[in-house]
């Protein structure tokens, strides 16, 4: 599927009336344009940015680049046109040439190819690596390019990988065999294959693997981390992240520091943490200011809490003195971050109540100030262009509006919109704005919460309450449009939505995040139906005699312990939700901080372990529920979803159970995306029912 042109999406667009428009469908939000993270170049003058067409069919899916003036003059025009995914833009110094990731003709694999903007002609193919390329950065000089490739660990160079994968292809037995943790992450076995870090002058065709034979690598817990690399700005070295202690994952925390290493080879330098291996801050996102002064990297400070907030570690290079940490108002968590052209200042984003919010810092230590947000929404993926005054390029997306591209106000309210591929879509829906309220529950915290209408809103009409919990649970709902729990999708049959960010949310800051800690269901369950009681007092067209819940992950997790401490509820929803603490801790793919969130190991058998354990309360299952799980899962494997299911069978309690063999934590596939949202609408619909009539109907 092909866009038609941008110019005529931007002028095409007349506003409807209300009356007019109409509900969303799964057909209208799966086949949105999704807009990727842009990318300024360096000059300022143009944003690099690719764009995902889906489709239902998996072959007719399209993910481009596009190109749009950063002064918004001209409309987006896309400049690569490859079947299936392109991906990882990155611009050369010069702002003249482009790199990125596909896969193309006979590629096996994906590729790193280069795109002359200036020259013009069609992308060139740069590698051609038997593992694949990735994450692609030209160095400073541009003669080279520094990528990503995931090898077998004792291979030096590309013929020992292709060596190594024929021997691997011709055994006659499979088995994988492991004598360390973690073996699984998400939906991935682990293998003894690693992330390394390549650099390959460009016109050439060897590439030289910068890790190779280094005794970093050869420690059991290395693991590099995705998308954290870096050129020094002096081209003679790359910075990254890595982990040295992952395999202490089941013991203790894990953290990854900061190195470096020669383009040359030779064993790479940490250049944060201490001299043991016990995990301590953990270090990502590392950039250097455009004068080559300063490296910046975020940094998760490491305490006895399972979630701290991330800061944002300032050093002077090359030195590498640490100049302190720049943090945000009341705790709140860095999302992002871009340094100014002229390396004096750092702008950042952060959570707050349901968005994400601009913050801008001079270069030392202390609280950023708090710029602007948005009427509505939230901004994400920021970065700064241009040789003089800043140029502030974002993703903007509301739960009305889609993500798009948009260039930054200095006062961080406002901004010029640079794509607008969704607007001619959404002018024919009926997308209520969200509302906000706040209460104070009944430990003395604030809560924020959202309420979203139903198309075709009737104050004299009574409609039934659907509370929806979000995952995490160190997240929060946001003012955002949300693919897999869209709240106009699940709001369209005549729901009112009810959105709460109770404690344990990223919402509020710190604090009120690790308020969690010793408390991980029964404290935010309580937020989540006094949030339901609140909701139903304060607006009367809420038929409180009618209400369902649902959740996914941790909000599956709350569903099911709603399931064994209440009977308010008509229905239930959970997805990838737990129903034992216990076996949850022991088939994840990770443990450690699920053993301190309970105040110790499952075979202390502590107070948490004893009462907030779902399954240990299926006497009072009652409630009709809907059960979902991706046989992939292993954040939250099948097997606590056969446990639920067994146990609400065991209590004949009316319940369905949903399978997908090639989904994992989340339903990816369009036609599963599909199903399981006609799935839900008609759970909802059978013990819902219809919106009731206004109330002085005859």
């Amino acid at each position: 599927m092909r866009l038609i042109c941008a110019v005529c999406v931007l002028f095409a667009v007349t506003s409807l009336h209300a009356a007019e428009r109409r509900a969303i469908t799964h057909e209208d939000l799966w086949l949105m344009p999704r807009v990727g993270a842009p990318l300024a170049s360096p000059d300022g003058t143009r944003v690099v940015f690719p764009l995902a067409e889906p489709s239902y069919k998996k072959e007719e899916q399209v993910a481009d680049l596009w190109l749009v003036p950063s002064d918004g003059h001209e409309p987006p025009r896309r400049i690569t046109s490859g079947n299936g995914v392109e991906s990882d833009p990155a611009w050369s110094d010069d702002s003249r040439r482009l790199a990125f990731s596909a896969k193309r003709g006979d590629d096996k694999e994906s590729q790193i190819y280069i795109i002359d903007l200036a020259g013009g002609g069609e992308a060139q193919r740069a590698t051609r690596i038997s593992t694949g390329a990735t994450a692609p950065r030209f160095s400073p000089d541009g003669s080279r390019i520094l990528f990503t490739s995931n090898v077998h660990a004792e291979a030096l160079n590309d013929t020992d990988s292709e060596r190594l994968a024929k021997q691997e292809n011709d055994r006659k037995f499979k088995a994988r065999a492991y004598t360390s943790y973690p073996i699984r992450d998400w939906d991935k076995w682990i293998d003894d294959k690693q992330g390394h870090l390549f650099v390959q002058k460009i016109g050439e065709q060897d590439s030289r693997d910068l890790l190779a034979g280094s005794s970093l690598i050869k420690q059991p817990g290395f693991a590099l981390a995705k998308g954290t690399v870096r050129w020094t700005p002096d081209g003679k070295a790359v910075v990254f992240a890595a982990s040295r202690n992952r395999n202490r994952a089941a013991w203790a925390f894990t953290n990854d520091d900061l190195w470096m290493v020669s383009i040359s080879g030779g064993e790479p330098r940490r250049l944060t943490g201490n001299e043991g291996l016990d995990g301590g801050d953990s270090w990502s996102s590392p950039h250097f200011s455009r004068d080559g002064r300063h490296l910046f990297a975020m940094v998760e400070p490491r305490t006895d809490k399972v979630y701290n907030a991330r800061q944002l570690g300032v050093f002077e290079w090359p030195s590498l003195r640490e100049n302190g940490r720049i943090s945000l108002p009341d705790g709140r968590e860095i999302s992002d971050y871009a340094i100014s052209p002229d390396g004096k200042r750092v702008d950042l984003l952060g959570e707050d109540a349901g968005q994400v919010k601009l913050y801008r810092s001079p270069v030392r230590p202390g609280v950023a100030d708090f710029i602007g947000a948005p009427a509505h929404g939230v901004y994400s993926n920021l970065d700064i262009g241009g040789t003089g005054s800043p140029v502030s390029i974002a993703v903007y997306q509301s739960a009305t509006e889609p993500a798009e591209i948009v260039r930054l106000n200095p006062n961080g309210r406002d901004f010029q919109r640079l794509s607008s591929f969704a607007t001619s879509k959404v002018a024919a829906l009926d997308l209520p704005s969200v509302e906000n309220f706040w209460f104070s529950n009944s430990r003395g915290q604030r809560i924020h919460n959202m309420i979203v209408r139903p198309p075709a809103f009737d104050p004299g009409k009574k409609y039934p309450l659907l509370v929806l919990m979000h995952g995490g649970p160190y997240s929060q709902w946001q003012d955002a449009w949300v693919l897999r729990w869209n709240y106009h999708l699940l709001s369209a049959d005549g729901y009112v939505l009810l959105l709460t960010n109770y404690v344990g949310s990223t919402s509020q800051g710190e604090a009120f995040a690790q308020a969690i800690q010793g408390d991980p269901l029964k404290g935010p369950a309580d937020d989540v139906n006094q949030a339901a009681d609140e909701a139903i007092k304060r607006y009367s067209f809420i038929d409180g005699s009618r209400q369902c819940a649902a959740g996914a992950s941790y909000g599956g997790h709350l569903a099911n312990w709603l399931q064994g401490t209440t009977t308010r509820y008509r229905c239930l929803i959970s997805h990838a939700g737990l129903v034992n603490l216990e076996t949850q801790w022991g088939t994840s793919d990770n443990s450690y901080d699920r053993e301190i969130s309970a105040g110790g190991p499952v075979w202390e058998q502590g107070e948490i372990w004893r009462e907030q354990n779902p399954i240990r309360l299926a006497a009072n299952f009652k409630t009709p529920v809907l059960v979902s799980f991706g046989e992939r899962d292993f954040r939250v494997p099948l097997n606590n979803g056969l446990e639920y299911w067994t146990a609400l069978q065991r209590q004949k309690v009316e319940s369905k159970l949903i399978i997908f063999p090639d989904e994992n934590h989340w339903i990816m596939s369009g036609e599963n995306s599909r199903y399981y949202y006609a799935q839900v609408r008609d759970w909802l619909k059978h013990y819902l029912g219809p919106v009731s009539p206004p109330s002085d109907a005859k």
